[in-house]
């Protein structure tokens, strides 16, 4: 039997679902090459400059950075449940593992946090007006590392808060969305969360295993 349209734009619910997955993966593809040219720049970096980076990488805390990646890999598992969840209308269990994803975004932001903290009071961070005190080799080509470092981090927390906030504001509203709305923007939500964790598993061995 043919769902009723959840839009006046859309024959079906099914077709604004796909139209909203689709739209989604334009997005995804966009964010990822902003991501793979900033990676670029660190792959070649590291080929040309690997005694420095490989020094100023162990200045990265592993342990923070390896719980981090434990974080998100957990994460990526209960959003997997919301999405089945959502595809067979069991509403309750969908909403707890939406919270559940929401509130392990936030851990994670709160230990990268800490493991800026540290750096910040290390001196190590490429602030502007604040001293770059890395006791190290080549120190010049190090802070390009932790340059490059912030860049890609800081971008990647950016778009995990703001995962987080479009989490919140699906439950937020949770009781006045019907029932399609709920299952498209769940699958939506899901692509996008993936694609935010998928991009931290590229980031962590680039950063923090260069040493090894």
């Amino acid at each position: 039997m043919t769902r009723a349209p959840a839009s006046a734009a859309f024959d079906t619910a099914r077709r604004e679902e796909e139209a909203d997955r689709f739209g989604m993966w334009i997005f995804l593809g966009s964010e990822a090459m902003l991501f793979g040219a900033i990676l670029l720049v660190l792959l070649v970096a590291h080929i040309r400059y690997l005694p420095a980076f490989a020094a100023a990488s162990k200045h990265l805390s592993l342990p923070l950075g390896s719980l981090n990646t434990a974080v998100l890999i957990t994460s990526s598992f209960t959003m997997a449940l919301a999405h089945e969840s959502a595809s067979a209308r069991r509403w309750k269990t969908t909403a707890w593992a939406l919270g559940i994803t929401a509130l392990l975004g936030v851990a994670f932001l709160c230990i990268k946090g800490t493991e800026y903290a540290k750096e910040f009071a290390e001196g190590v961070a490429p602030v502007l007006g604040a001293p770059f005190s890395y006791q190290g080799p080549d120190p010049v080509h190090a802070q390009f590392f932790f340059s490059l470092y912030f860049a890609l981090t800081g971008l990647h927390a950016v778009h995990l808060a703001s995962g987080i906030a479009v989490v919140a504001g699906l439950l937020v509203s949770w009781r006045r969305t019907d029932s399609s709305s709920r299952i498209r923007r769940t699958h939506a939500i899901g692509l996008y969360w993936h694609f935010v964790d998928v991009v931290w598993i590229f980031l962590f061995p680039v950063l923090y295993l260069v040493h090894a």
